[in-house]
């Protein structure tokens, strides 16, 4: 038994000499942080997200115009039915914000689809809003 454990300590010592950096031109251009998805809001003039991070909440406001077609900035998924939770990816390219790819339920009865009153006037929340302010 004592012959086993120090064969594991070796090895688990050893592993790092055998790491291996990967090489420039197989590194991708992005870096991608994704966060679950608390509760999301449909609104007029776009999505309001709440997520997490670490066990802080934070809440980001997605225009509706990031996700035509020509903008390309947003894309929405449609989670199958089953156990997997929301999810929010926020892309950035070579350090500047490229996209995010928001992962939702379909079903609008889901736990996290939130519902704003109609008369709720927070347009301004997504006028020039130009990347997704990451804190963490």
């Amino acid at each position: 038994m004592k012959k086993f454990i120090i064969i594991i300590a070796f090895f688990l010592m050893a592993t790092p000499l055998f790491a291996q950096t990967i090489p420039e031109n197989l590194q991708s251009e992005f870096h991608v942080f994704t966060f679950q998805v608390e509760r999301v809001f449909s609104h007029r003039a776009g999505f309001i997200v709440m997520y997490r991070i670490g066990n802080r909440m934070a809440t980001a406001y997605l225009p509706l115009e990031w996700f035509t077609a020509a903008a390309g900035k947003g894309e929405v998924l449609n989670l199958p039915r089953g156990n997997a939770w929301p999810s929010m990816s926020v892309f950035y390219r070579n350090g500047e914000f490229s996209h995010v790819r928001l992962s939702v339920h379909p079903a609008l009865s889901h736990p996290t689809w939130g519902f704003l009153p109609q008369t709720a006037n927070i347009d301004y929340r997504f006028e020039n809003v130009e990347t997704i302010d990451l804190r963490f």
